[in-house]
């Protein structure tokens, strides 16, 4: 709820325990999605609100010395406006706030002041709709202009805005002289609009305030009386600003001012509406609540009142919903809502209604009346009152409220989801989260010449100008869109001094975001219109070659189809947009010459890795090479049984790997593609757990000879045996066979046995057989299954989704380097690590879908941030028809495991998948949780801290801040050798394995002669890093049980961390820091430590013999931490640069 922070603060009311309770119960009792929805929606209501009488201590009165003031203030007759502007900043050293082009000296306009005829406090502290975490705070006060200081063609020409210029500045003027020691005195413009200055007045604090009270202002709003303008004269399409001339009489018409026109009528809105909202209240209990809901909807994605918040606020919904819930003359007597509805019920309407309303698009008509509105941009048009109450909003704010409008809808459309955070919990509004890429366009004043027609001004039309040239390009439906929302956000304006002129800066900075349509944005080549005979066609083609120019051409497409082309050099879709922008910005602007006029962001994720654009055709072809392996296998003559299926595992075969497929060095040979094979049903596999085994190497032989004979050099194979997981190797898998293709694919295939899993499954429930052995079959079962059934569905199912969604590929790449840069990788499945991608993508409220991995990432990011894996599980449904039961089948399950290993030491986080529902296929290995508590801890201690740099950064994020580990937490330093990794990776057997170098025994004399010519490839390495850690491992134990805790990169799948040449260790607080007696077999090295005096004799003790016992001094022993550092240094080798322990 805080601008700042996308979690809920508690706030303390005693009204909402109730509340809560209430949600505590619906949990317990399984209630709905949605009821628990509406009960957390009654709990944020009764938080936000506000205690009014701390939060604006001393408004009251604050209010009545205003009135007083302004009432005693002395009346004059009329002035010409230049005398009585000059005279009154004389007299009170203050300005005037004349809206711009300011009243020359020689107009003829003339002045007064008398008494306001009304006051009255209108707004949000009326109806008591304020919320404690809004943006600011403030209570308006609206003094009426008396009529006979007016005319009724004041509504011309700027006019009215003088006059009301001049009677806010001799209210200043008074106020300053009455109020001076209670409060500061500025101007500012109201919600934005150039027109509307108002008198803002800041109460100083004295003494002693009340603990929740809120830094508030007061704003004095002048306005016309009720009706005093003719609104037939005040349409969207009158011209009511004409050009200026030598006098009153020469001037002329130009084009309609529908804003100013708006403006005008809005100035004698202020006690309609009141009313209005006031009749609503007493109508619908729920409305206030209701608005309520609205105000933290609409702030949570960055939008307000103001008209650089887009125009659409809190008022701004509070009229809308106040118009539907009221019958008019096109309804039949029936308002479109119900006054019975319910305050959520009403929330869930308004989304609905601006889901299906695009005010860009088409104008909305609430009432019976025909409106013009050609010119006038986003329409609501009130026909009661006549106002076009989306008046302050712009073409790009009214398509991003109807976007997120969407986005809710279906949020709220969702029965599985969580509705309540992503509603009003999270913001919605961060640019990185919403947009593909940003740009900083660059806007000088004085380069502008054009002037301003509808008193928005310059800025606000060039910036208009500039949204309808990029709309046109690149959201074009002709064309294929390659945008689905372009925004722009203009900066906002500020409060200034009394005795001071508005800021007349002329330098700013318009921010532009661009969401991708990921299908259409890498498109090269747009296709026009057809170059045709007839009339149509020619004005088709000159109008799209006077939009694009010279870079539309002609060319001749299948069919015989000459049509207008464009061509662009880019390949990827940021770069692509970029150059899209820069040519049409440059084109119809003149923006670009300068390098610092158009700057873009967004690029540097992708740069990291790097990802490219041909990478898929790389993992393509990974999987057609798969494929050609798979049919080579099926078509082996002689095989002892049939082939059933051949099914990929790894993440090179599933679009999920850092480094794409065929990318590792010559020198260290291909990295082996996994996959398992099945045979058909057969009841010739013997009935021992470890003949199985050892038949299994057979069958690797003879495969691998087969496929050799088949494929005569074109193909070697190797069989490799398996490092131990367990005590029994017996029992485990033993073997794998390499088959290396001399094209360059290497496969590494495992053969998966149904009579193992059975007799697995047998011995794991046999209480005849000790419990070491029944646990040990119970590990060795779940191995099985997550090598055998889950693994291959995992893989099925991330690649049916990379294609189905093209970000989702280079998000799990850049996430997984995330990990792997800040040496978390080793600890997490590379499954994990995707599934939390996808759920980005399957779950994206309140967004939609990522469609460029940068965005991908931080939502990821967000995700970790947020995720209480303590007590919630996740949930990725696959199949995309997960019922409620089964969620809460697992969220039980979840809870179930909490109560029996509270302190997770075997179940840190809880994943579950449609296909795998237990929740711990993908984070437990060999038996042992993957993550451990502590890292998952530090997994989401480091992604707040992304989270906090990437707001803090903003649209000037440094990609490369997000990737830099930290090492000062680690008590151990291990530095790798680079050398000696590189040598150690050999494809032939005469390399030397430390001595190589580039004019090493490696090479020869000769270019054309080869000291490894006529030798056989040594097999397919392992990993030299991974091999030392699986050794230590072994050695000390892993998880909790370890003395010392390890954190690399390169764990999370498909490489990537083979660059990390450091390696970060902790010692394990459980066992480093505590004494223990010693005993055989303590599973590491431990040193004696005399504890002097821990015996003396304990007071009632009997007999000689048992004193003397309690006078011995007490055996303890304490882990040798010096010792376990030499053994690793030993067991590294010449791997092992350095070991670096940091004090502290």
């Amino acid at each position: 709820m805080e601008p700042g922070s996308a979690k809920r603060r508690k706030i303390g009311h005693s009204r909402g325990e109730s509340a809560v309770g209430n949600i505590d119960a619906a949990a317990s009792s399984g209630l709905s999605r949605g009821r628990a929805f509406i009960l957390e929606a009654e709990e944020l209501v009764d938080q936000v609100k506000l205690d009014y009488a701390t939060a604006l201590q001393g408004v009251d009165s604050l209010l009545h010395k205003i009135k007083g003031s302004i009432e005693a203030i002395e009346a004059h007759d009329a002035l010409q406006i230049a005398d009585a502007a000059t005279k009154l900043e004389k007299k009170h050293k203050i300005q005037i706030p004349f809206p711009e082009p300011r009243p020359s000296r020689e107009s003829n306009y003339k002045v007064a002041f008398a008494k306001p005829c009304q006051f009255n406090v209108v707004g949000s502290y009326v109806s008591k709709t304020m919320i404690r975490a809004q943006k600011s705070h403030a209570v308006d006060m609206v003094v009426v202009i008396p009529g006979e200081t007016l005319q009724e063609k004041d509504y011309l020409d700027l006019r009215y805005f003088y006059k009301r210029a001049y009677f806010l500045a001799v209210v200043a003027a008074a106020l300053q002289k009455d109020l001076a020691d209670d409060g500061e005195l500025s101007y500012e413009y109201l919600n934005g609009n150039p027109l509307c200055p108002v008198l803002s007045l800041k109460p100083k604090v004295r003494g002693e305030t009340k603990e929740g009270r809120l830094d508030y202002r007061v704003r004095i709003i002048p306005c016309a009386p009720d009706n005093f303008f003719p609104k037939s004269k005040l349409h969207l399409g009158a011209t009511l600003v004409r050009k200026a001339g030598d006098d009153d009489e020469s001037k002329v018409a130009t084009k309609p001012t529908p804003f100013y026109n708006s403006t005008v009528v809005s100035e004698s809105c202020f006690f309609p509406y009141l009313k209005l909202l006031r009749q609503t209240e007493k109508k619908c209990a729920a409305f206030n609540k209701a608005c309520i809901l609205g105000r933290v909807w609409l702030q949570q994605r960055g939008l307000g009142s103001d008209m650089a918040d887009g125009g659409f606020g809190h008022f701004e919904w509070t009229v809308l919903l106040a118009l539907l819930l009221q019958s008019g003359d096109n309804t039949r007597g029936h308002a479109p809502l119900s006054t019975s509805l319910s305050a959520t019920q009403l929330f869930k309407a308004m989304v609905q209604f601006l889901a299906v309303t695009n005010l860009s698009e088409k104008p909305c008509v609430l009432g019976t009346a025909t409106v013009e509105t050609e010119t006038a941009g986003p329409v609501l048009w009130d026909a009661a009152r006549g106002l076009n109450v989306a008046f302050k909003m712009s073409n790009w704010s009214a398509g991003k409220l109807h976007q997120h409008a969407k986005w809710t809808r279906s949020l709220l459309n969702d029965s599985t989801a969580d509705q309540f955070t992503p509603t009003f919990i999270l913001r919605a509004d961060l640019p990185w989260q919403n947009y593909d890429l940003i740009a900083h366009l660059k806007y000088d004043a004085k380069q502008d010449k054009t002037e301003p027609v509808d008193c928005r001004g310059r800025l606000w039309e060039y910036s208009d100008k500039a949204y309808r040239v990029l709309r046109r390009a690149l959201q074009d439906e002709e064309l294929g869109e390659r945008a689905r929302s372009i925004h722009l956000q203009l900066p906002k304006s500020s409060s200034w001094e009394l005795a001071k002129k508005p800021s007349t800066r002329q330098n700013h900075t318009i921010e532009i975001g661009v969401l991708f349509n990921a299908a259409n944005m890498t498109r090269a080549v747009d296709r026009g219109p057809a170059a045709g005979p007839s009339t149509e066609e020619k004005e088709e083609c000159a109008k799209f070659q006077r939009f694009w120019g010279e870079k539309s051409e002609l060319r001749r497409f299948e069919g015989d189809s000459i049509r207008e082309t464009l061509i662009w050099s880019s390949t990827s879709a940021f770069d692509l947009c970029e150059e899209i922008m820069r040519y049409i910005l440059k084109l119809h602007l003149g923006v670009g010459y300068l390098e610092d006029e158009l700057t873009f962001y967004g690029d540097g994720f992708t740069e990291l890795i790097p990802i490219k654009t041909t990478d898929t055709s790389v993992f393509n072809a990974a999987r057609k090479a798969f494929s050609s392996f798979e049919k080579d296998m099926r078509n082996l003559d002689d095989m002892p049984l049939h082939v059933r299926q051949i099914a990929p595992i790894c993440p090179e075969l599933r679009h999920a790997s850092v480094k794409v497929p065929f990318s590792t060095v010559a020198k260290s040979g291909p990295r082996p593609l996994e996959c398992v094979i099945s045979f058909e049903a057969s009841g010739k596999w013997p009935e021992s757990i470890v003949a199985i085994q050892r038949t299994k190497i057979a069958f690797l032989r003879i495969m691998g000879d087969l496929l050799e004979r088949s494929k005569p050099g074109e193909v070697r194979s190797y069989v490799g045996l398996e490092s131990s997981t367990t005590t029994n190797t017996e029992l485990e898998n033993l073997a794998y066979l390499d088959i290396v293709y001399e094209s360059g694919p290497a496969f590494r295939l495992r053969i998966h046995s149904d009579l193992e899993e059975a007799l697995l499954t047998r011995q794991s429930h046999d209480k005849t057989i000790d419990q070491h052995h029944r646990h040990q079959a119970s590990v060795l079962l779940s191995n099985f299954r997550r090598l055998y059934y889950h693994l291959p569905l995992h893989t099925q199912s991330i690649n049916t989704f990379a294609t189905r969604f093209p970000a989702l590929s280079p998000t799990i790449r850049l996430l997984k380097h995330w990990f792997s840069s800040h040496k978390l990788s080793s600890h997490f499945t590379p499954e994990f690590i995707e599934l939390v991608a996808l759920h980005v993508f399957l779950c994206p409220y309140p967004w939609d879908k990522p469609s460029s991995p940068s965005v991908g990432l931080l939502r990821a990011l967000l995700f970790l941030s947020r995720w209480d894996w303590r007590s919630e599980p996740l949930i990725v449904d696959t199949n995309g028809d997960m019922p409620s039961s089964e969620r809460s089948a697992i969220s039980t399950r979840l809870e179930a495991w909490r109560k029996i290993d509270p302190l997770m030491n075997h179940t840190v986080l809880f994943v579950a998948t449609a296909q795998e529902s237990s929740g711990v296929a993908y984070t437990t290995v060999n038996g042992v949780a993957q993550p451990s508590k502590v890292v998952a801890a530090r997994m989401t201690a480091l992604a707040k801290t992304a989270c906090r740099v990437i707001r803090e950064e903003g649209v000037e994020l440094d990609a490369r801040r997000l990737f830099v580990p930290s090492t000062r937490e680690y008590d151990v330093l291990l530095h790798l050798s680079p050398k000696a990794l590189k040598g150690v990776a050999r494809v032939y057997p005469s390399e030397d394995l430390l001595t190589k170098s580039s004019s090493g025994s490696g090479s020869s004399k000769y270019k054309n002669l080869s000291t490894t010519a006529g030798q056989d490839p040594l097999p397919l390495p392992a990993a030299p890093v991974d091999t030392l850690f699986e050794r230590l491992e072994a050695i000390y134990g892993s998880g909790s049980a370890a003395p010392l805790v390890f954190f690399r990169g390169g764990g999370g799948g498909g490489g990537g961390g083979e660059d990390d040449k450091v390696v970060g260790a902790i010692w394990n607080p459980t066992i480093t820091l505590s004494r223990r007696s010693f005993k055989v077999n303590l599973g590491t090295s431990y040193k004696p430590v005399v504890v002097v005096g821990a015996g003396k004799k304990r007071k009632g003790g009997d007999g000689d013999e048992d004193g003397e016992e309690n006078e011995k001094e007490e055996q303890l022993v304490e882990v040798n931490r010096e010792a376990i550092l030499s053994e690793i240094a030993r067991i590294g080798g010449d791997i092992l640069e350095k070991v670096e322990v940091q004090m502290g």
